[in-house]
């Protein structure tokens, strides 16, 4: 058996471990030149679902590596005004044990968490173009360098973007969800942290605005501590806050995915001029080369498709918005259970790839729907005037959920509804 993987991001290296560690041969093809191009060091959400596939696949030295890596667990959840005036702050649950607790994760340290030990697996700087099957069940990989790869099974773990999914699936689409964001990085400094309101620190804030506007802010402190450095060679992480600006595409200007850093800091401190002067301080101390603006994405659901050697996981099937947050952890979940189905050796390869996709689209599918319900640009917030009584609809329930026990507890247990703590794989 021999597998081969297009895309070397966390779906992909999850798949890459767990098939090592149960001696299938493997190469992880990707198309940046080093482990750590193309990456903002952004907030990672791991819940029970990705701790359990990482558990699963990873071996047991990385896996702990994982976990001495991840930031501080989060106290709070806190959704605010865009005067940072605090509407409902809940508690979250403590940290438990290693697998079922909500962990942070910077997405860059994950990556190089991800590549420990996979030197001999990965091979950079190769940018797949298509793939050719042949009458014995084998496929062939071919690069833009001109090398080829053949396996007995190719997967598709190359993102949004898939070119394996556009040549496999022509007729899958991803859509525009009308939704912009601009994301940015804040050191962690004396300074900053005193522009957090209560119950962002230690913790995570919601801001929601007038005009259909969000933010969310994650602050991330690490073990190694401000002063000191990540375990990794090639992992710059230090403690700092992210955050992430969110609105119809209508509220940014044309071009605005082009923009560089310094003109994203400005765009966002023009969007916001009446929230609070300490949110926009953050802004204006926003590393630039931290900045990066994003159209946010969706899968339109595909039917079954007829199973071949030739199969996909996470966002190169099923792109989902950040709405639940769930989408890093769909995607290793996908790893899981694609590692399940080859290793099993339970009837015919093809027969066991049919297994993952049926269960791979029911659940993906279901969080890409669930997440477009929460964000998308068809919700009643960006609309001109519904959106205003919309969003005093929003503050009402979460002031009246705060001051009401019986309802915050259970605003709090729906939290965890989709996060995998109950679920077992």
């Amino acid at each position: 058996m021999r597998v081969i993987v297009i895309g070397g991001g966390t779906g992909g290296m999850c798949l890459a471990h767990g098939l090592r560690r149960a001696g299938v041969d493997v190469e992880v093809f990707e198309r940046h030149r080093t482990r750590t191009d193309g990456l903002h060091g952004y907030r990672v959400g791991i819940d029970p679902d990705g701790s359990r596939a990482l558990k699963a696949c990873l071996p047991p030295e990385v896996y702990d590596l994982f976990v001495r890596t991840c930031a501080r667990a989060p106290e709070t959840f806190a959704f605010l005004d865009e005067r940072l005036r605090r509407t409902l702050t809940v508690p979250l649950r403590p940290p438990t044990d290693d697998v079922n607790d909500e962990k942070s994760v910077s997405r860059m340290t994950l990556r190089q968490v991800l590549y420990t030990g996979m030197q001999d697996v990965v091979r950079f700087g190769r940018t797949f173009t298509h793939y050719e099957r042949h009458g014995d069940g084998t496929v062939t990989a071919h690069f833009a360098d001109g090398s080829t790869a053949t396996g007995d099974l190719l997967v598709g773990a190359d993102g949004t973007n898939s070119r394996v999914r556009a040549q496999r699936l022509p007729d899958a689409r991803v859509e525009d969800s009308g939704v912009v964001a601009i994301g940015g990085k804040v050191a962690l400094t004396d300074e900053t942290r005193a522009l957090l309101p209560e119950g962002v620190f230690p913790g995570i804030g919601l801001v929601i605005a007038r005009h259909g506007f969000a933010c969310i802010l994650h602050v991330l402190e690490f073990p190694w501590g401000p002063a000191g450095a990540s375990p990794l060679p090639d992992d710059p992480t230090s403690d700092h806050i992210n955050w992430g600006i969110s609105a119809h595409r209508d509220r940014f200007p044309a071009g605005v995915t082009g923009f560089d850093g310094p003109r994203l800091i400005a765009q966002t401190l023009a969007m916001t001029p009446r929230w609070s002067p300490a949110i926009r301080r953050l802004f204006a101390l926003t590393d630039p080369a931290s900045c990066f603006p994003i159209t946010i994405r969706t899968s339109v659901p595909v039917p079954a498709w007829p199973t071949d050697t030739v199969t996909l996981l996470g966002d190169a099937i099923h792109t989902m918005t950040p709405g639940q947050g769930v989408g890093a952890n769909t995607a290793l979940r996908d790893a899981h259970h694609l590692v399940r189905a080859i290793t099993s050796g339970d009837g015919p390869l093809i027969s066991r790839i049919q297994v993952y996709e049926r269960r791979m689209r029911d659940y993906g599918f279901a969080a890409v729907a669930a997440s477009k319900a929460q964000t998308g640009g068809d919700q009643l917030v960006h609309r001109p005037v519904v959106g205003r009584l919309a969003l005093a609809g929003q503050r009402t329930f979460l002031r009246a959920t705060d001051r009401i026990p019986a309802l915050k507890r259970r605003f709090e247990a729906s939290l965890y509804t989709t996060r995998g703590g109950d679920r077992e794989d």
